[in-house]
């Protein structure tokens, strides 16, 4: 792999964490408060240096990122590719429609042709749980996962995260609740680790059929009324129904869901003067959430976007960092 090096410019301003030693971001559930704290930090520190995302800063020239996607995606693959550019890096965009896949390629096979190509990081989003962790143990380069069908999302879960610390300071005491399609989310798995590391109380709304009680068993808190959580909420993170994922219909109708759970200027005046609203997006304008809600001054989604970028390009380089103090050579 290309040494990892700095610009004398940015030199005192951006540090290597002693304590990363990860060459994979896999999961939240496996990092600790401290390593996620860092990432934060550091994805901070680079907004600031590319002045919110939208400069240059040559840290990573001469590597390569290969976006691996095997469903769908727009936001959190032009995230990566923005992420990886605006620090210097090269970009490989790869699709299952039309590849070798359909020739009956395998998903390993697939990924190490990509690796041989001379990427230093493979950004893979797949519709099975754990198949970034499958990657991690067959390549030789970073491995990042952007979803692995309804298991983990990490860097959603920092952004959302960053996000709210920049407008609360903090995560420790806060109580976030996260509403709605629980059961088939990536995204609120990871909410719910990398929230509860930090020390967030976290809520799990929805409906029955969409929020199991073995959350409970866990030791967060249940919700199946929104109404009955709202006034205590710093934070509604508002999931969208995955209906793609969903093999029967979970609820009655999509009315009735939007008059339980969907966020609207009725419930606004329940909520405390600061909630923040979020939602990962894409948001189904009117049943989660309704128009003047999404478009309210107490909404952060597209923040969320822009912090997704610089959450990647933290990631991407605390990643090659590591693999480059451990001497990882690409194969």
């Amino acid at each position: 792999m290309t040494p990892v090096t700095m610009p004398d410019a940015v030199t005192d301003d951006l540090t290597f964490p002693t304590l990363w030693n990860r060459r994979h971001l896999l999961d939240l559930e496996s990092l600790s408060a401290d390593e996620i704290t860092t990432v934060l930090d550091v994805a901070q520190q680079l907004k600031e240096m590319t002045q919110g995302c939208r400069r240059k800063v040559p840290l990573l020239a001469g590597k390569t990122c290969a976006n691996l996607f095997f469903e769908n995606s727009t936001r959190t693959r032009n995230s990566f590719s923005l992420a990886a550019k605006r620090l210097g890096a090269d970009t490989v965009e790869f699709s299952s429609v039309g590849s070798s896949v359909a020739k009956g390629e395998t998903f390993v096979d697939t990924a190490k042709t990509i690796e041989a190509m001379g990427v230093d990081w493979v950004v893979t989003r797949h519709g099975t749980p754990g198949t970034p962790h499958l990657l991690a143990r067959e390549l030789n380069c970073c491995v990042l996962n952007a979803g692995d069908g309804p298991h983990d999302h990490p860097t959603q879960g920092l952004l959302d995260m960053l996000t709210i610390r920049q407008h609360r300071g903090r995560i420790q005491g806060l109580t976030v609740a996260l509403v709605g399609d629980i059961a088939h989310s990536r995204t609120a798995r990871s909410n719910i680790w990398g929230l509860s590391k930090l020390g967030a109380h976290v809520i799990i709304c929805g409906p029955p059929t969409l929020v199991s009680p073995r959350w409970s068993e866990l030791g967060f808190e249940v919700a199946h009324h929104l109404d009955d959580i709202l006034p205590r909420c710093d934070v509604l993170n508002l999931l969208r129904i995955q209906f793609e994922r969903q093999r029967a219909r979970p609820f009655p109708s999509v009315h009735e869901y939007a008059a339980l759970y969907a966020m609207n200027a009725a419930r606004m005046q329940k909520a405390k003067d600061d909630i923040l609203i979020m939602a990962p997006g894409p948001i189904n304008r009117g049943v989660e959430i309704t128009p003047e809600v999404a478009d309210g001054p107490h909404s952060v989604i597209l923040e969320q976007v822009n912090n997704g970028i610089a959450v990647r390009m933290a990631a991407l380089w605390l990643l090659a960092g590591a693999s480059e103090r451990a001497g990882v050579r690409a194969r």
